[in-house]
């Protein structure tokens, strides 16, 4: 049987550099998301032209849009890039130039040339939950995001920062306070 191997990661992307190489529809929906997800995200998005949506939603973030074709130069100081042009070629070309320089690399729909997926993801307050399907299918990501926003309360931070506050009375070493805050929260997943 087959099975997702990736392994999960929340990055902090304001700590990084992430580049765009594109400016059409699949760009602007990945800046989308980052920028939902990680509003304090440094993005450069280099192409021949930007979408409208695309430029207003820049000049709401840390964005530079740099108006050139892809060039091999433009992976200087990145952490992380997005491939997304409608030129196969030309994404075939970043995904080598990354793996040339060891950097993190992802080819819109293409997941041979993908390090990493961007996954559906549900955000409320301190609660992130991200959701693959191994790159197989988006659709499913995107109606188990909606299904997830559905049945976390909204109330859920609150209850993160009650616990954070209570894990801090906690006394005895770390695994007596895993034990005690396991004891204490086995209620939440209780089926009644």
């Amino acid at each position: 049987m087959e099975r997702n191997n990736l392994y999960p990661v929340f990055l902090k992307v304001k700590n990084l550099k992430v580049l765009i190489v594109g400016g059409g529809f699949v760009a602007e929906e990945k800046l989308t998301f980052l920028l939902k997800s990680s509003p304090d995200a440094k993005v450069t998005m280099v192409s021949p032209m930007f979408r409208e949506g695309t430029s207003a939603l820049a000049e709401k973030g840390d964005v530079t849009l740099i108006k050139d074709v892809y060039s091999k130069k433009y992976l200087q100081g990145q952490h992380i890039v997005v491939a997304t042009t409608d030129v196969p070629e030309v994404n075939v070309e970043v995904y080598k130039d990354c793996r040339a320089e060891a950097k993190l690399v992802n080819v819109a729909d293409n997941p041979p040339y993908c390090d990493f997926y961007m996954g559906g993801i549900v955000t409320k307050g301190n609660v992130k939950v991200a959701i693959s399907t191994n790159g197989k299918s988006p659709t499913t990501a995107k109606r188990l995001r909606q299904f997830f926003e559905e049945v976390i309360p909204e109330n859920i931070d609150d209850l993160v920062k009650n616990l954070n506050e209570y894990r801090k009375t906690i006394k005895g070493d770390f695994k007596q306070k895993v034990e005690t805050l396991n004891e204490f929260t086995k209620g939440l997943i209780e089926k009644n």
